[in-house]
């Protein structure tokens, strides 16, 4: 009996709560109270244990996933039968691809590739009765690559899936790409949540085709990556075809019929998404005559949509290159041959005498059209390819062509140019218009690093814009507004704006303080992490949180600073939480939407909320709720280029932060060698304005050296992962 796990209430005014880590795993046994995940509301972060004891048969929501109160988590099998067959297909769906790519190389006489697979089928998925999976795993996606991160699942749980439909986006160090399906099927079971990071071969997901007579089906993927292991160890014994590389690529096409007198395997250029069509050669990271490993990286390879490289599919020595560099490729295309280990001696001079005969690569191109029906896709391909390199002097015209053709991508800047996932999702976290990002990817596609460059380049005219010369440059561009000479009807929210800093001036004894702050160490710290962090929690990186986080740990130690005077009972209230409210401009005005339990947070948490709250504002999407509870706030004048700001502390409050614009310019500083010493440093003030009825001014001289000291300190590295 299937039994639901559900978001349970987790106080009076929590209406939703984000899935932060699953302790257990589909599949996993559970016992009856056993935490089964941990779970992050605005008021508490906790464990949901299990209502009952059985096997975790289904995840629902995904880690980092928001859902509201009474939603469906997840799905408990407490079924003693079916507990166990659930739990079988696992290791069944492991095993059963291992012996399917060696039974073709026993079964020479057989001419079909399906014939082999139903005799490992037998005796691994017949014996369970049940377990007729495909596994999915992470494949290698580059030399240096040892893992990657799930950034989106593209189907749900119970989809239906076609062989080679993308399944999942994943993101590594150097390259954003889809994972497609290796069989037709059903999506039976997700291993790896989103915004998880496996190893390279690990298990992502697994797929059920519902028949165990399709498990021949279900292996193309791997039977045409694995087949050629013995085809160079076949030509060795096939000694009458080595005077020349013309049969090659032929028997390479018929690899499967495991005849013929094979004396290379061909490398293909494999699909690398779902509208990737074609690639263009980059780079070749081997020669002729070189020698080459098993999944040893071959070439680059650069697409609309990837850059990455593409190993060696077998052993061997690379005898011939059919795609030069900058040259592109249709998907299916043979990029190149590798021959066997003996057959690296004449490999490469006959790879130099070859285009001295003209008559040698024109039966190439006439043999080709034999081995298409096979391999359909790559029949078109392959003739065009046989034809630039027959002939090397009118391949070196074609070349230039393709420089001609990809020139105008970087023009068009972002807006016409294929952006991958996680590139677009930068993009819109940073308010970065991709159509004003110039690309540094091959033919000038859009990376995650211009994403980042640009946000960071968006921010840096804030202090720059102090100077003149900036000013001046602009000032032509400048506009008469259409308001001149006009008298409209104020709005009401810049009427409630008004009426609530009249309210807080009149009613507070209100004055200002002021300290410099050296964030030298600081701005170093961010330096170094913001790649890694945006990459890592999906929003950038900016100097706001650390400010944040410094103001709330100063507050607990200050607390006449979060505090409020209730003037009608005489009475001072001193909060127990810090509720910091960030001032943003917003199109329709000053909004101050609030982090609940800001000191609670760390700095991806701070950051994330900001980010979310920012985006509210400005898209007008706040509730009441996201506007009410304030205890203390914090306002960015320095984002528009403020040296400093006399801010007015909200109503029912006792104070609020001012952040200046942080700038560049020589201190004096005590070096514990040179001693007193001139450097550049990165220089910022902070002004705290407070009701003097309450607060006295040590006390927010007293504040302020604490938040002073947290920010010079930089300690921050156990939140940024350093």
């Amino acid at each position: 009996m299937a039994v639901s796990v559900t978001l349970p209430a987790l106080g009076e005014s929590v209406t939703e709560g984000t899935v932060t880590r699953w302790l257990k795993a589909e599949g996993e046994r559970v016992e009856v109270d056993e935490p089964l995940l941990e779970v992050s509301t605005d008021k508490v972060d906790t464990e949901i244990p299990s209502p009952s004891a059985g096997v975790l048969s289904s995840i629902k929501v995904a880690e980092d996933e928001t859902v509201e109160v009474g939603a469906e988590l997840a799905v408990i099998d407490d079924g003693s039968g079916d507990t166990e067959a659930g739990q079988e297909p696992a290791p069944a769906q492991q095993e059963a691809p291992a012996p399917e790519p060696q039974e073709p190389a026993a079964a020479a006489p057989s001419t079909e590739s399906e014939a082999p697979a139903p005799a490992p089928s037998a005796d691994s998925a017949q014996g369970g009765g049940s377990a007729e999976g495909t596994d999915v795993t992470l494949p290698a996606l580059g030399e240096s690559v040892t893992e990657g991160t799930v950034t989106r699942w593209l189907k749900e749980v119970g989809d239906s899936v076609e062989v080679d439909e993308p399944l999942l986006e994943v993101s590594t160090d150097k390259v954003d790409t889809e994972i497609p399906s290796p069989s037709a099927g059903v999506l039976s079971s997700i291993k790896v949540a989103e915004d998880e990071t496996v190893e390279v071969g690990a298990e992502l997901a697994v797929i059920d085709d519902g028949s165990g007579d399709t498990e021949a089906g279900q292996e193309p993927a791997p039977a045409q990556q694995e087949a050629p292991a013995p085809e160079p160890q076949e030509p060795a014994a096939a000694a009458p075809s080595t005077e020349s590389e013309a049969p090659a690529p032929a028997p390479s096409a018929d690899s499967a019929q495991g005849g013929g007198s094979a004396e290379g395997t061909d490398v293909t250029l494999p699909a690398l998404g779902e509208s990737v069509t074609e690639g263009t050669v980059t780079r070749w990271l081997k020669e002729v005559g070189d020698s080459v490993e098993v999944d040893e990286p071959l070439l680059e390879v650069s697409t609309d949509k990837v850059d990455t490289e593409i190993p060696a599919p077998v052993a061997g020595v690379l005898l011939e290159i059919t795609v030069g560099e900058d040259e592109t490729a249709e998907v299916g295309a043979k990029l190149a041959v590798i021959g066997a280990p003996g057959a690296s001696a004449p490999a490469a001079p006959k790879a130099e005498e070859k285009p001295a005969e003209a008559p040698a690569p024109a039966p190439k191109a006439e043999e080709k059209p034999a081995p298409a029906q096979p391999a359909a896709p790559a029949a078109p391909t392959e003739a065009p390819a046989e034809t630039e390199k027959s002939a090397p002097a009118p391949a070196k015209p074609a070349a230039p062509a393709q420089p001609a053709a990809s020139a105008p991508v970087p023009a068009s800047g972002g807006e016409g140019a294929y952006v991958t996932p996680l590139v677009r999702k930068l993009a819109s976290e940073n308010n970065v218009d991709l159509g004003s990002v110039k690309g540094t990817g091959v033919g000038g596609r859009i990376r995650k690093q211009d994403v980042l460059a640009a946000a960071e380049a968006a921010k840096a005219p804030a202090p720059a814009a102090a100077p003149a010369a900036p000013a001046a440059a602009k000032a032509p561009k400048l506009e008469a507004s259409p308001l001149r000479g006009q008298t409209v009807k104020m709005t009401r929210m810049r009427k409630v704006i008004g009426d609530n800093m009249m309210k807080a001036l009149h009613s507070q004894a209100q004055l200002t303080s002021v300290v410099e702050v050296d964030i030298t160490r600081l701005m170093k710290l961010r330096g170094q992490a913001k790649d890694a962090f945006a990459a890592r929690e999906g929003v950038k990186l900016s100097p706001m949180p650390f400010f944040v986080k410094a103001a709330a740990q100063a507050l607990k130690a200050h607390p006449v600073i979060n505090a409020r005077i209730n003037d009608d009972e005489g009475t001072i209230t001193y909060f127990d939480s810090e509720n910091i409210g960030i001032a943003v401009d917003a199109e329709k005005g000053l909004m101050t939407p609030v982090i609940k339990g800001a000191g609670d947070l760390n700095i991806a948490g701070i950051a994330k909320k900001t980010a979310e709250l920012a985006g509210k504002a400005r898209s007008g999407g706040l509730t009441p709720d996201d506007m009410s509870g304030a205890t203390f706030t914090i306002s960015n004048t320095g984002s528009r280029g403020a040296l400093f700001d006399t801010v007015i502390v909200p109503p029912n409050q006792a104070a609020i932060l001012g952040i200046g614009a942080t700038v560049k310019r020589p201190v004096v500083i005590d070096h514990p060698e040179l001693g007193e010493t001139i450097a550049v440093r990165n220089m910022t003030y902070l002004s705290l304005s407070y009701d003097h009825r309450l607060v006295d001014g040590a006390d927010a001289a007293r504040y302020l050296t604490s938040v002073k000291a947290i920010l010079e300190a930089g300690e921050f590295e156990v939140d940024l992962g350093l």
